[in-house]
């Protein structure tokens, strides 16, 4: 099975705005090349959330900035800008309705998962870019002491 990792990117793309953007230039190819992807893919990310109204960015200049301050910018917002209505888990709509289980299994899985999705996105509005900033910076300078200059404000 397939799964996307769109939202684990947009997340990164966000983060290493935050952390760069004061500092340097930030252009899609450094952005690739951090998430280890292509440009285009980093593009089509930054689309989005610049529709969504996380980023803001200028037509010829590698100068992409934060909409809002990182403590108002959630993991919920992230998810609905790249996922918009999309469920985090789907059901098999192909069963075979000849059979008990086949035949039944959708409404009750229906139910379930959309207890789950709704949980899942109240979690989700729990956890702000802050948040994933702070585990960043805590990571990268306890890996690299060193590091502590570039992320340390945002400990």
């Amino acid at each position: 099975m397939r799964y996307s990792t769109q939202l684990s990117d947009a997340v990164h793309i966000l983060a290493y705005i935050a952390v760069f953007s004061p500092t340097e230039a930030i252009t899609s190819d450094a952005l690739a090349a951090s998430i280890e992807t292509n440009p285009t893919n980093v593009r089509k990310i930054m689309g989005k959330l610049r529709q969504s109204d996380l980023i803001h960015t200028v037509n010829g200049q590698a100068r992409p900035t934060l909409s809002r301050p990182i403590e108002e910018i959630t993991l919920h917002d992230v998810f609905t800008s790249i996922q918009g209505g999309a469920k985090l888990i789907e059901v098999d709509e192909h069963t075979n309705p000849r059979c008990i289980i086949g035949a039944n299994i959708q409404q009750a899985l229906e139910k379930e998962y959309a207890r789950l999705q709704q949980a899942a996105e109240d979690a989700m509005r729990q956890v702000t870019l802050a948040d994933i900033l702070r585990s960043i910076s805590a990571s990268a300078i306890s890996s690299d002491p060193n590091s502590q200059d570039m992320v340390g404000a945002f400990l």
